[in-house]
């Protein structure tokens, strides 16, 4: 009796067949859904409450006379109610029905006076006052507090996808090695090839969590009305998820590489740090130097950065057509060059047990 021919897999389906169980192993994680859920509630209501929160203004009830109410009309603020002459419109403030009235004052430089009970709304008394007009010789300054914003957005995200996504490959590759599970692996497919599996499986399942947090943002904005902030926010958000995308690749490469230095998890630790670090070092100096332009523009060229700093010159204008592009080719290059380099170390050490593998021995091979 003949024995049953054995099936080889090509390249793309071992390396499928890897992606397959690290998506499967995480969808099967109740910690890893509960948190996803939970950052998915977040997220939408952050959305929800500041767009509420800064929706329609409030209206602020006042009386007027007919003279006085047709000029204010006008004001979507203001809720007036027209009154004959200034003795109902005392009675309505005094039975709390109103919170002030405003009447014609032919003494008074604007013409008109307010009539309230204990304290006139500063509202309407900024609203009715004789401002001078403002001139900024720095108008830019005036975004500092969306810039801080968006840094914390995106820059949080970029970050909290290296520690749900990119940590855990470390930690699985060590776990691999110290069980001896690598071997039986690399005895049915290469080293590159498990590599390659690892990266594209935690690839998907991170954008899948970045689309729907984009997902839900969009819906939030539309269901409170911030239209036009969501028209200005798209052009960045398409190029955080390019930039996320290759940035990504790039950690999840060097965070697989770190695993296979070690052969246990107490020192996981020392091989990570340097990663976190590159990771969180320029997010914040994209927080701290988002009102240099100068820092910015080289932040923006930077790979470790410019998922965070390109979009942000993007929405206020600041980047010329050519430059996402540019940033864009630098980030690929990157990339390409750090999976040359990490898929190198992780194919030379997965291995080697005991100590820690040195960096050179590592690349010796």
């Amino acid at each position: 009796m003949n024995a049953p021919a054995r099936t080889t897999l090509s390249t793309p389906q071992a390396v499928w067949l890897v992606a397959e169980r690290e998506v499967g192993a995480k969808l099967r994680s109740k910690a890893y859904i509960i948190s996803t859920v939970i950052l998915l509630l977040i997220a939408l209501g952050g959305v929800l409450w500041l767009g509420f929160s800064g929706g329609g203004p409030s209206t602020t009830p006042v009386a007027a006379t007919s003279d006085v109410a047709s000029q204010l009309s006008s004001v979507e603020s203001l809720e007036v109610t027209e009154v004959a002459d200034r003795a109902a419109a005392e009675e309505l403030v005094r039975a709390g029905d109103v919170e002030a009235a405003v009447l014609s004052d032919a003494a008074n430089p604007t013409g008109l006076v307010v009539i309230a009970n204990t304290e006139a709304p500063q509202s309407l008394v900024l609203m009715l006052s004789v401002a001078p007009s403002v001139e900024l010789l720095e108008p830019d300054g005036a975004t500092w507090g969306m810039r801080y914003v968006l840094g914390l957005a995106f820059g949080l995200l970029f970050m909290m996808a290296a520690i749900m996504f990119g940590s855990p490959i470390t930690t699985s590759v060590v776990e691999e090695k110290s069980t001896r599970v690598i071997e039986i692996l690399l005895s049915a497919i290469p080293a590159r090839v498990l590599l390659a599996g690892k990266i594209i499986g935690n690839t998907i399942l991170a954008m899948a969590q970045i689309l729907a947090l984009a997902a839900i943002v969009v819906i939030g904005m539309i269901v409170t009305d911030q239209v036009e902030l969501l028209s200005g926010l798209g052009g960045p958000i398409v190029w955080f998820a390019l930039f996320f995308f290759f940035g990504f690749i790039l950690l999840a490469a060097m965070f697989a590489a770190a695993g296979a230095l070690v052969s246990r998890q107490e020192d996981v630790g020392a091989t990570m740090t340097p990663i976190m670090y590159l990771t969180m070092i320029p997010y914040f100096l994209v927080i701290f130097l988002g009102e240099n332009p100068l820092a910015m523009t080289i932040l923006s060229y930077v790979p470790f950065s410019a998922p965070v700093a390109m979009p942000i010159r993007l929405f206020f204008d600041e980047a010329l057509w050519w430059e996402p592009l540019l940033s864009m080719a630098i980030m690929v290059a990157a990339c390409a060059a750090i999976v040359a380099l990490g898929g190198k170390i992780y194919e030379n050490s997965l291995l080697k047990m005991g100590a820690r593998v040195k960096f050179r021995e590592a690349l010796r091979g």
